[in-house]
């Protein structure tokens, strides 16, 4: 077991052991635990009372954060339509259409953080799926990221919209802004993801559907967060 580092153990002295914080004290504290040099992430993580082996309780969508994640992401756009102009107008940083799919192919170049691409070019990304699925970089309708407008979808994605799925256990975890963010614009964020992730509950759940929230720097210890801090 790989040892912890004396600043981890110095901030998780800062966590009261068994406590469940609202989100504002949650917020508040992850600021001051963060141990990374660098301007970490804030990220979440939810435990959801889903059976992921039903087909109904995978989720996965994305929302734009209300104040964005700090973060700029490299786009490629692949369309065999008009909508390739439309990108280069609105800014991807790189475009094409089976000439950009043959350099990931060839060359394994993924220089890019996220791939928009127009139904037409869907069957083509086909084969690149054992690349690309597990690094979380195909496109999908449900995502936003196969569309025939591609402005808005670039838009979304400067603004700062992040993707969410479930992984096998339930589990959706994601970023929601830097450390340097105001406490405010971070539980602004936080509300947003959560909120999208209960419109999203499956008809099908019996029960709790929201099993625990915790919050924790990119480099530093989670902090669990008191349900009923989200109840309006």
């Amino acid at each position: 077991m790989k040892k912890k580092s004396k600043k981890y153990l110095q901030a998780l002295e800062l966590i009261e052991k068994g406590k469940l914080y609202t989100k504002e004290e949650a917020i508040d504290l992850v600021k001051k635990i963060s141990t990374s040099k660098f301007d970490g992430s804030v990220e979440v993580a939810v435990k959801l009372n889903l059976d992921t082996r039903k087909s109904d309780q995978q989720l996965r969508g994305a929302i734009v954060l209300p104040n964005g994640t700090g973060k700029t992401k490299r786009i490629l756009v692949l369309s065999k339509t008009d909508q390739a102009k439309v990108a280069k107008e609105s800014g991807a940083d790189f475009v094409g259409d089976s000439d950009m799919i043959e350099k990931i192919e060839k060359e394994n170049w993924l220089d890019f953080d996220v791939i928009i691409a127009t139904p037409e070019m869907m069957p083509m990304l086909g084969k690149l799926g054992k690349v690309l699925g597990p690094r979380g970089l195909m496109p999908n309708p449900k995502t936003g990221t196969v569309t025939t407008d591609v402005k808005k979808a670039i838009d979304d994605i400067k603004k700062g919209r992040i993707e969410y799925r479930t992984d096998s256990f339930g589990n959706v975890h994601s970023i929601i802004g830097k450390v340097s963010f105001d406490t405010d614009k971070l539980v602004e964020n936080l509300v947003a993801f959560i909120d999208v992730l209960v419109k999203s509950k499956p008809s099908t759940v019996k029960g709790q559907y929201l099993k625990s929230i915790s919050v924790a720097p990119t480099m530093g210890p989670g902090i669990k967060l008191d349900l009923s801090s989200f109840d309006k």
